[in-house]
């Protein structure tokens, strides 16, 4: 990785050209088991245990989905009863979200925004703002993003964030060891990707990003300073899939990251409270 003094706009403008291409080919081929769109359509669960637990019961909530690519996840928290919002920087994204609400028949609106730059329309409106999972990598602002969350949410109303930890994100490989990714300090880094996640065998056209590592403090501290109560922080070392193929896993068929005789987490999670107007 090397460090890119790229400016804001610019580096937005090279990963929304990266996820233009992911969101046209995500689901779209008859081999992506990872996102199959016509088993979610036919009702497969999409969510996992975490943010299910985290977020809890969503039913009659108003919830905003933050990055939410082209809306499984979100149009799952609709089947859960929640009436929901996603907000994603893809216009083809946002396009192909609205066709599977569509082909579910399920109500749910989505938005073409940069999550840096949520638009006021948006202010107060949720009791919930979730985001999961490949997250705050692309984000080059990190209290803007916080405060556009906080921005969005009721007084009262809550923030859940579940992503990969940034223990785990710096290692490349695991035999041998390699760790090629600063813990923290935002700066942004380039990189060229030639595939995607969903279907590593699949060739794509080589693109460059830029992408940011966040330490849990400088996470925390974007919360808190963006107005936000933290009611919980958690670190996990077992995770139900493996996001970036390099995990081991275990008998019980989830993946870690093995650290000595021990595990190092794989996932975060942080639950954060928009504060009440007469709380002291």
């Amino acid at each position: 990785m090397i460090d890119t003094p790229a400016n804001a706009d610019d580096a937005a403008a090279l990963n929304r050209a990266m996820w233009e291409t992911r969101a046209r080919v995500h689901g779209s081929t008859a081999t992506d088991r990872f996102y199959d769109v016509e088993s979610f359509v036919a009702g497969r669960e999409t969510l996992h245990l975490l943010e299910r637990e985290l977020v809890g019961d969503v039913a009659g909530k108003d919830l905003l989905h933050l990055q939410c690519h082209f809306g499984m996840n979100t149009l799952s928290w609709a089947r859960r009863g929640a009436r929901v919002t996603g907000v994603d920087f893809s216009p083809t994204a946002v396009e192909r979200a609205r066709r599977l609400a569509e082909r579910t028949g399920l109500p749910a609106t989505f938005v073409e925004a940069d999550t840096q730059r949520l638009p006021d329309s948006l202010a107060g409106r949720f009791d919930l703002a979730v985001a999961t999972y490949g997250i705050l990598c692309w984000i080059g602002d990190l209290d803007a993003w916080m405060r556009g969350a906080a921005m969005a949410l009721r007084p009262g109303g809550s923030l859940v964030l579940v992503d990969l930890h940034p223990a785990f994100q710096t290692v490349a490989t695991l035999e041998p060891l390699v760790v090629d990714w600063p813990y923290g300090g935002g700066e942004p880094h380039r990189d060229t990707v030639t595939g995607t996640y969903a279907e590593p065998g699949l060739s794509l056209p080589a693109q460059d990003v830029i992408e940011y590592p966040h330490s849990l403090g400088e996470i925390v501290t974007a919360a808190a300073t963006a107005g936000l109560t933290v009611k919980h922080l958690g670190e996990h070392v077992a995770a139900e899939f493996d996001p970036r193929g390099i995990l081991h896993q275990g008998p019980d068929g989830l993946y870690r990251l093995p650290f000595g005789d021990s595990h190092l987490p794989v996932m975060y999670s942080l639950v954060a409270r928009a504060p009440h107007p007469h709380a002291s």
